[in-house]
């Protein structure tokens, strides 16, 4: 990889409050900017789909059938968009994403204008932004890796969730939610601008940003001259152990992330319990538009404004999640958040109220902020640069490819009453939580990853 720009040293074992004491730059801070204006138009657009759809028809299945299909394309194309994003320049991939996605929101914008909008129209869009976001989130993640320091990950992506949810909870939804209750195509016209400024902005990152692709190539052919730290094989420039070749058809190139995934003895079982806690999470939460709006008796207008309790929760978790690393280590921070979030989950369900129901989110979210920075920073330090688009892709494809089966057995459940769902698939996260609370108690952080991230043969 790439060094970090300026250049920087390698982090130093048994420092935990090193990484603190240095920035991380001019090329994270491009990176986090394009991101901004990204995940804008994002939070748009999730807040404006469930409510469209509430308009379109009031089947609780067909309204989880947007989330079902937001997530579906992970299936289908994480595992191309992988293999794309290794092969081409990482900022015009972002660049094409956003701009389809702008056509598209131009296109959502007249069909609504034009009173043709249905129910199937609005899962095309949502299907085809789904496809779009597994390229543009996968060369997000495969950049921030190629510009920072390893014992940086943490920190580096916990100010990425931390904007995202800044802009797309207290700026997106509150703004979408109050607007779409005076025209709809005021919030689908900003989102259509917010896509097009970010693709815009891709252009503008900076080199490192461009691929691993071929700081590969370069970091190979130092080896040639140089020894490696670990029974001979190579590695890149962060010292993390990669495969000993790479395959160079598009078609052959599909498997390497299944085969990294699964001759790797920390991130195999940890992709399998990912899985698992995703397929029960989106079941619990498909159908929370529904919950909200007619269980609490929350007015439409002020459904943005409600669902900032999660925001609020999710942006503290994820400032307090490098803190809480450091002090506890990831592992135990990781098992605390995976149990701790679907709890709070169950406990709305049994107490409906709107007290109650802030109060969950809160805690929910919070738990899931901290869990993806700590996750993502942990595959981030063991994937090798020239694999990361794969291995994502490989990585995204099961674990959001079954949130569609969540989310439709999620709105099965809200058949029989709003707070099933909650209950049923909020108790089953609990279990699979628990029963990988001993596994994750004891993943190693991010900085420490090294040693773990040799594949077995």
């Amino acid at each position: 990889m790439p060094p970090a720009e300026p250049p920087r040293p390698p982090a130093l074992p048994g420092r935990p409050d090193e990484p603190a004491r240095r920035g991380l730059g001019r090329s994270f801070t491009n990176v986090f900017t394009a991101n901004i204006s990204s995940s804008l138009a994002d939070g748009i657009a999730r807040v404006a789909a469930p409510l469209l759809a509430a308009r379109l028809t009031d089947d609780p299945l067909l309204i989880a059938g947007i989330a079902a299909v937001a997530m579906l394309p992970w299936l289908f194309f994480a595992i191309p968009s992988g293999v794309l994003l290794d092969r081409i320049d990482r900022r015009h991939a972002m660049a094409i994403a956003n701009g389809t996605r702008t056509v598209l929101a131009v296109t959502l914008l007249t069909l609504f204008a034009t009173d043709t909008l249905t129910i199937w129209w609005l899962y095309a869009v949502i299907f085809a932004y789904g496809a779009l976001e597994t390229l543009y989130d996968g060369a997000i993640r495969a950049v921030v890796p190629a510009i920072v320091r390893r014992a940086d990950l943490p920190r580096a992506n916990s100010r990425i969730e931390a904007g995202e949810l800044v802009v797309q909870n207290f700026l997106a939804v509150p703004v979408t939610s109050a607007l779409f209750a005076v025209a709809v195509v005021i919030p689908l016209g900003i989102g259509a601008l917010s896509y097009a400024v970010a693709g815009v902005l891709a252009f503008f990152l900076p080199a490192a940003a461009a691929g691993a692709h071929r700081a590969h190539r370069a970091s190979r052919r130092r080896s040639d001259d140089a020894p490696t730290a670990a029974a001979g094989a190579p590695h890149d420039d962060a010292g993390t152990p990669a495969l000993p070749s790479v395959r160079a058809t598009f078609a052959h190139q599909l498997t390497d992330g299944f085969r990294f995934i699964m001759s790797h003895p920390m991130l195999r079982p940890l992709w399998f319990l990912s899985i698992l806690i995703a397929l029960f999470f989106s079941a619990a939460i498909a159908t929370d538009v529904l919950f909200v709006l007619d269980r609490l008796d929350v007015p439409e207008q002020w459904f943005g404004v409600f669902m900032l309790s999660g925001a609020v929760g999710g942006i503290v978790g994820a400032v307090v999640v490098s803190p809480l690393k450091v002090r506890f280590g990831a592992g135990p921070v990781m098992a605390a958040a995976n149990f701790v979030g679907p709890v709070a989950l169950v406990v709305m369900g049994f107490f409906p109220t709107i007290p109650v129901a802030v109060v969950c989110f809160a805690v929910s979210f919070g738990s899931t902020s901290v869990w993806n920075v700590l996750v993502m920073s942990l595959r981030q330090a063991a994937i090798p640069g020239h694999l990361l688009g794969r291995v994502h892709g490989t990585w995204r494809t099961l674990l959001w490819g079954t949130m569609p089966l969540g989310s439709l057995l999620g709105g099965l459940l809200a058949r029989i009453d709003l707070t099933t769902p909650l209950l049923v698939a909020g108790g089953l996260t609990v279990v699979v939580a628990a029963a990988g609370y001993r596994f994750l108690h004891g993943l190693p952080n991010p900085e420490d990853v090294a040693e773990h991230a040799l594949p077995t043969r």
